[in-house]
């Protein structure tokens, strides 16, 4: 983690010990701060933290009891992992920052915008799970299924052994909490501007016609993305891409396609919104 500027921190979060991944320090910019998915480490988020490190600080944490963070004796649900972040961006000294959520760090970004928009220049819901297209849970689990099959082989080596650590029983007790999160209330009436990124190839993810009609709900400072081959983990799979659309986003720009990456980004909302001047 020395290489090219980035380095690893262990920081104290209500005394537990949190590992951060920080990297070359951008002065003046708003740091980015990714946020990764259920039962995984942030391992898997670097693709795209590291295509995004040069024009903010990128910070990369294993949530607590996830990856190399402590375990904090039980299992913490979303609003606890939100609070948790929050703690941790103090112990950071972070005042403001951009967060980057995949999967549950999509909701779990979401309540620390609700809780604290002060604190949040604006989010990025990439694959945002959670809410009625996931439930019952049945169906949510035969869509993890369905997705594993989708990503890429390489993710796999980063994903089970995170999967082993965080353990079985903690896995089904979360992801049964992130099924029932209501993601689509919290995303209408999120107070920070938002920018949504949803892959054409994830079965966790409404299909792109129910998206758009998600959007019409939405206020104007959200903005949504389709990204054409992507699954679930597109932070992993589509680097590139995701980095591109969400410079453009925070830039102020077309959201445009990247004709040198893979997968193929369109504007799903009609009317789109401004990303936040940092």
């Amino acid at each position: 983690m020395a290489a090219d500027g980035w380095r690893s921190r262990h920081v104290d979060v209500d005394g537990h010990d949190v590992f951060v991944r920080i990297g070359p320090d951008v002065p003046g910019a708003v740091p980015i701060v990714h946020v990764h998915g259920f039962a995984v480490s942030g391992t898997y988020l670097l693709p795209t933290a590291e295509r995004l490190a040069h024009r903010a600080t990128a910070v990369v944490p294993d949530l607590p009891g996830y990856g190399r963070s402590e375990r904090w004796g039980h299992t913490l649900g979303i609003p606890s992992l939100a609070w948790a972040l929050l703690s941790l961006l103090d112990a950071l000294e972070l005042d403001r920052v951009i967060l980057v959520g995949n999967s549950m760090g999509g909701p779990i970004g979401l309540e620390v915008a609700h809780a604290a928009p002060e604190r949040v220049a604006g989010i990025v819901l990439a694959s945002p799970a959670g809410g009625v297209h996931n439930q019952p849970f049945a169906r949510a689990l035969t869509q993890l299924a369905r997705d594993a099959g989708r990503e890429s082989p390489r993710m796999a080596r980063i994903a089970v052994p995170d999967y082993a650590r965080f353990g079985a029983v903690n896995a089904l007790h979360l992801f049964a909490e992130l099924v029932r999160f209501p993601s689509l209330e919290r995303i209408v009436r999120v107070p920070v501007p938002t920018l949504g990124v949803v892959g054409t190839r994830d079965p966790l993810m409404p299909p792109p016609r129910r998206v758009r009609e998600v959007g019409t709900l939405a206020p104007p400072h959200v903005t949504i993305v389709a990204i054409d081959g992507a699954a679930h983990a597109m932070n992993f799979s589509h680097p590139g891409e995701l980095a591109h659309v969400i410079e453009c986003w925070l830039d102020g720009r077309e959201i445009t396609d990247d004709p040198d990456q893979p997968g193929v980004s369109r504007v799903l909302q009609i009317a789109q919104g401004s990303g936040p001047v940092v």
